[in-house]
Formats: structure tokens, sequence, C-alpha cells
């Protein structure tokens, strides 16, 4: 629906993230007029951001199974039960935004980015887990499976501002916990080492970067702002502020900054010009 200039600079006051999605959303449906009627009815039609993206998940979520019109009134449900959850899908937009040199704006990967898509379907599964509706929160599980190749325990625990890259391959089970500020690319598993039960998987501690098909087994830890290099893989716990890298993995290095989830350097070679010694 049109909003007026002044509707406009009160939303941009209150809600900065959804003004700036709405008028990158204004650019594209001006722009490409044969993107107009997508962006409007996913973006430009709707008074908040928690309507705008329960409408772009249930479109994508939705099946023979459950409607998209049942699996919109879940989400909706779960953004009036506990409003921190949009507060977190806020967060997780401005950490790819910042974070991912593809990302052109907002309105890019909150259209088209599965890893976002992902981890925002996550959030609900999870809602509904912690109210006792376990088998809505597995059919989101398995949906989130099967439309973004990302398959996450409802169970798990997953901090704000978020930035899960590409979504292709990401495995976390159930008893894992991944904190604040957390950066991770395709291909990373957050994984139990057997068929061991309890509390069994790992904890990525605030700020830590985790590099593409990086493999994390049982329940170790993760040392905030460290950095688990591309293709490792990590069976016992990670001091904070470290590079590990290497299969099994091991101590390279410093982290090479302050915030690697933040500055997203893979390259080792930062690790070994810092490293103490």
């Amino acid at each position: 629906m049109p909003v007026t200039p002044v509707a406009a600079d009160k939303i941009a006051k209150v809600d900065p993230v959804w003004s700036g999605l709405r008028l990158d959303a204004e650019t594209i449906a001006r722009d490409e007029p044969a993107l107009s009627s997508f962006v409007h009815s996913s973006i430009l039609n709707h008074e908040r951001l928690e309507g705008a993206l329960s409408y772009h998940l249930a479109a994508k979520l939705g099946s023979a199974d459950i409607s998209d019109m049942q699996i919109r009134d879940t989400i909706l449900e779960a953004f009036a039960d506990e409003p921190s959850i949009g507060e977190a899908v806020r967060a997780d937009l401005v950490a790819v935004k910042e974070r991912d040199p593809a990302a052109r704006g907002y309105v890019q990967p909150f259209l088209y980015f599965k890893g976002f898509h992902a981890l925002q379907a996550w959030r609900i599964s999870h809602w509904l887990w912690t109210k006792g509706r376990v088998w809505m929160a597995l059919h989101f599980q398995n949906r989130i499976a099967e439309e973004f190749a990302m398959d996450v325990h409802p169970a798990a625990r997953i901090g704000r501002g978020v930035m899960v890259d590409h979504a292709t391959g990401v495995v976390i089970g159930e008893t894992a916990v991944v904190e604040d500020d957390v950066s991770m690319l395709h291909g990373v598993t957050l994984g139990g080492t057997g068929k061991e039960r309890g509390d069994r998987h790992p904890k990525i501690r605030k700020g830590v970067m985790i590099g593409a098909n990086a493999t994390i087994l049982g329940n170790i830890e993760v040392g905030a702002y460290s950095r688990v290099g591309a293709g490792s893989v990590v069976l016992e716990d990670v001091p904070p502020n470290c590079t590990v890298a290497g299969v099994p993995a091991r101590v390279v290095g410093c982290a090479g900054c302050d915030k690697p989830s933040h500055e997203m350097d893979q390259m080792l070679t930062s690790a070994s010009k810092h490293f103490p010694g």
C-alpha cells in the first residue's frame, strides 16, 4: 500500500531496517517493471517487516501438505507471541547486508538469499518446539531442508546477528548452540561424534567465523571471536581469539582481528602474521 512521506519518515525513525528495505524495493519496482508485482506482493503491500517476511516465507514453505496460508498464520502467531523473533530477523538482515559483499542493500538478501530464509524459518520452528508443538516444528525443519538445503534441528539454539552464507549443506544438531554475531559459510556441520545421546553438539561462542565445509563434532566449545578454516575438522575445544585449521584442526595463530565474523577474512596468512612468538 502507498506510504505517505510523513509515514515514511516515522517508519525510518522507528524501524530503519524496514524503511531501508522498502526504499530498495521501491527502486526495483520502478526500474524493473517485470518484477513490480512480485516486489509489491512480497514487500511494499505490507505495513511491517514481520508481515512481509511471513508472506514471503509462506510462499516458499507452503506445500500440498500444508497451505501457504496455514504456514503464514503460524509465522504471524510466532511473531505476535515473541517480539524478540522480529528483532533477531532485523539483526540477521543487517548482518548479511554488512558482511556479504554480494548483498546490494536489504532487498536482495530478503528476497533471494536462502541462508537468510532458512535461518528465519528456523526461528519459527524453534518457537514451535519451545511451545511443545513438536510435530509442526519438525514439519518446518523438513520443509527448510527441502527448500533451502539447510538442516537445523528445531531444538538448537541460535543467537541474533547471524549470517549463514549460501546455506547449502549446513547441518546443525539438536543440542548445538550458536551465539550472537556468528558467520558461517556453506557446508558447515555442527554435529555429534556418533550415536551418543544427551548434550552432544558443539557450542559456538560469540563472533566466530566458520569457513566453508568445516566440520565441528561433539560437545566441544569454539571460543569467542575465533576462526575455523575452510574444510577443517574440529574435534577439540578451540581457545578464544584463535584460528584453527586442518584435519584434524589445530591452532595456527590468532584470529587476526577483533571481530572475525564481521571481517570475513578467510586467509590463514592473517593468522600466522599475528601469531604470538
